[in-house]
């Protein structure tokens, strides 16, 4: 949010500008996280730093795709802990190779998930993370 003042603020002040100021004006409030153009303009009045937010529409891509790979790795998590669990109380050698070949396939799928998941944070480096 934007400071707030403690001192009361009793003065008015009026003034005009051009449709181009104030459409400027009005793009940085919504950017800004100031609530209105007064608070906005008290800001800048009084030289205080302005915070803007903006979204980079070509971020969504990939953070879809690591919100993809997180639940994969969830499921592939939950997945080890339910054969983990059933190797452990499995007393039959045959059943208990099953499960092994079980757990070494989830550990390809985890390895594959993994691997998206380098190549999506590869992305945002070369985007974001100076030479």
């Amino acid at each position: 949010m934007c400071a707030r003042n403690e001192e009361k603020l009793t003065h008015k002040v009026f003034a005009r500008v051009s449709k181009t100021k104030y459409d400027e004006l009005q793009q940085i409030l919504l950017q800004s996280r100031c609530r209105t153009l007064g608070e906005l303009i008290r800001d800048i009045l009084t030289d205080k730093k302005i915070v803007t937010v903006t979204h980079d529409a070509s971020l969504d891509k990939v953070m879809t795709e690591l919100s993809g790979i997180r639940s994969q790795l969830q499921a592939i998590g939950r997945n080890i802990n339910q054969v983990t669990r059933r190797l452990h109380q499995e007393r039959l050698p045959a059943a208990q190779r099953e499960l092994l070949l079980s757990l070494a396939e989830l550990q390809q799928q985890t390895e594959q998930s993994v691997s998206g998941l380098f190549t999506a944070v590869a992305k945002l480096s070369e985007r974001w993370l100076p030479e």
